[in-house]
């Protein structure tokens, strides 16, 4: 079992390995295997990432993200405008939008429905987190399958 310690050196590590995160913005505490992400980011994607890379470390048990975004007057966007985002992401990925309901609140989005495979379900929240202006996902779609 890592120590404390080795676990937060192993998260830095990964974090730094990361393209898109800046281990400066994202401070990396442990205890007793549970990883607290703090710090500052510009962007969802790269709030994500930071949990993804936090996640993928062996002996992480759990993982507590409490990274804030903080956009730039210029990257604001509208509930409206990340809803549009938002219906042109699903389409781009040839995800039927028909069957997802979306609702924006602050940035938040929330996807509801019914998709037949649960790849669909992943694509249709990786599409969203480079959206411009977008605070966090919650992927609330449920897969209901029916054979043909």
């Amino acid at each position: 079992m890592k120590t404390n310690e080795e676990l937060q050196r192993d998260v830095q590590r990964a974090i730094q390995c990361e393209p898109l995160l800046n281990l400066a913005e994202i401070g990396v505490t442990v205890k007793n295997g549970i990883v607290t992400l703090t710090g500052t980011v510009d962007s969802y994607a790269k709030k994500y990432e930071a949990e993804e890379a936090a996640k993928s470390v062996v002996g992480v048990k759990a993982v507590v993200e409490k990274i804030e975004i903080s956009f730039e007057s210029n990257v604001k966007k509208t509930d409206s405008e990340i809803a549009a985002g938002v219906i042109a992401a699903l389409k781009l990925n040839w995800i039927p939008d028909e069957n997802i309901k979306i609702e924006v609140e602050d940035g938040w989005i929330t996807l509801e429905g019914e998709l037949p495979w649960s790849f669909q379900k992943e694509i249709a929240k990786k599409s969203l987190r480079n959206l411009a202006g977008v605070m966090g996902v919650s992927n609330d779609i449920v897969i209901k399958w029916e054979p043909a």
